[in-house]
């Protein structure tokens, strides 16, 4: 199998763990896995990376990363063009409408021609039997036809968050008669699969294309069981309650100061929230902007206040993390489209939960039922300070049984078990036939 994954570990993305799984499960099932990404130091640019992230890839997967890089997020002057270094905005324009003339997607269409390149390159070699893209970029869709053209290489589309939605805003994207209207319907069509990470996006999709229906499975994120402390924990509201919140930080300054404003004022009305500290985990920014924007300026103004922003965690450690916690704060963007990979991973902690997003949002179903979740209150710094003191006193009053149960509410969505499933059904299609493109 080839499998076009630009976001494969050691790239310290989110995408990575789901990457990872899928790999693993594929080579545990007996395919021989090829992963198609790009070379570390593209995303030392962008997000950094974190290699300990590598150490659980199965050793029996092989890697071909490209010498891929975005131009937008160069650093070193010495590399800038003339016209870039006297209009940095007309440069990037222009950049864009380069890169979109080769494949409609900004920043990354101009990257169609390697991959392409690759993939036709890699089959030579060791001829494919099935080509799995994962998106972003969506310009892996044009290699993923190019090798059905040219090859009939069975192929499938590991969407995630989709492409036609918008998952953030919940409108649709682009119409179906624009360049990626088209593009999608027409890739789409032959593919064997089309996986998404919950039902409103494979709503979306099959009122879209409903005779693709029997095609379009939800395959959710789910959380690493290694991620978890595993056990019951104790906490003490004498040396000061701690509450944390990992995760990238891509939430909006005004989303970030309800959430600090509501802090604030629950350390004022409720005792044992008067000597608690907030601590912050996680990305903050990409490229040149990392650990410098707005967020990164709330959170300093915070300190006085017991807020502190750490940095992010290395894979390896966030087990340990988690245990230094007495309660999480969720803190999402979007609304029904959009689930998080985080929420899993918070559930499985067995830790109280406050939820700063909106009431309307997929992480509301996945945490229906987990005890110890303050519950939705939309992003208003009332409601969240409410949440916030009833989560302390969850902290301090609950039980080791609601604990074990709280844990337990997470134990269906381990990433193993979702990806096992995801794969094996995956095969099934490719053995019976089922869902075979024309």
């Amino acid at each position: 199998m080839i499998y076009l994954a630009i976001g494969f570990p050691p790239a310290a993305k989110s995408c990575a763990y789901r990457m990872r799984e899928t790999a693993n499960q594929f080579t545990a099932h007996g395919w021989d896995v090829t992963v198609v990404t790009i070379e570390d130091e593209s995303w030392e640019l962008e997000s950094g990376i974190d290699h300990t992230l590598s150490e659980q890839v199965d050793p029996r997967v092989a890697l071909v990363k490209l010498p891929l890089r975005r131009e937008d997020l160069e650093t070193d002057i010495r590399r800038y063009s003339e016209d870039r270094a006297i209009s940095p905005g007309a440069w990037i324009k222009r950049l864009r409408e380069r890169q979109q003339a080769v494949f409609p997607e900004a920043t990354f269409g101009d990257w169609r021609g390697a991959i392409e390149d690759a993939v036709l390159r890699i089959h030579q070699d060791k001829p494919a039997d099935l080509l799995l893209a994962t998106c972003v970029p969506y310009t892996n869709l044009a290699a993923a036809w190019k090798l059905w053209e040219e090859a009939r290489v069975p192929y499938a589309i590991d969407f995630r968050d989709g492409w036609s939605i918008d998952v953030v805003d919940g409108h649709v994207a682009f119409g179906p008669n624009t360049d990626e209207g088209r593009w999608e319907a027409r890739v789409l069509g032959s593919a064997r699969s089309l996986w998404v990470v919950n039902d409103p996006i494979a709503e979306h999709y099959r009122k879209r294309y409903p005779q693709l229906a029997e095609r379009i499975h939800v395959v959710r994120n789910g959380y690493d069981a290694d991620s978890s402390p595993g056990r019951a924990h104790r906490a003490d509201p004498a040396s000061g309650l701690v509450f944390g919140y990992l995760g990238t930080v891509n939430f909006g300054p005004e989303h970030l100061k309800a959430v600090l404003d509501a802090w604030r004022a629950a350390r004022k009305r409720e005792p044992l929230l008067a000597n608690a500290r907030f601590e912050v985990r996680g990305h903050n920014g990409h490229g040149a902007r990392r650990g410098a924007n707005l967020q990164a300026d709330l959170l300093r103004a915070a300190e006085a206040d017991g807020v502190s922003y750490g940095g992010p965690v290395a894979k390896a450690e966030v087990a340990a993390a988690y245990a230094r916690w007495d309660a999480l704060v969720l803190i999402l963007i979007g609304g029904r489209y959009v689930t998080s990979g985080k929420v899993y991973e918070y559930m499985a902690t067995g830790l109280p939960i406050v939820s700063a997003h909106a009431i309307d949002h997929d992480a509301s179903n996945v945490l229906n039922g987990h005890p110890l979740w303050t519950g939705a209150r939309g992003i208003d710094a009332e409601a969240i300070a409410e949440a916030f003191i009833e989560a302390a006193h969850l902290a301090v009053e609950s039980t080791d049984e609601q604990h074990a149960t709280a844990m337990a509410h997470a134990d269906q969505f381990t990433r193993e078990i979702i990806m096992s499933a995801a794969v094996k059904n995956l095969v099934n299609e490719m053995q019976t036939g089922k869902g075979r493109g024309q």
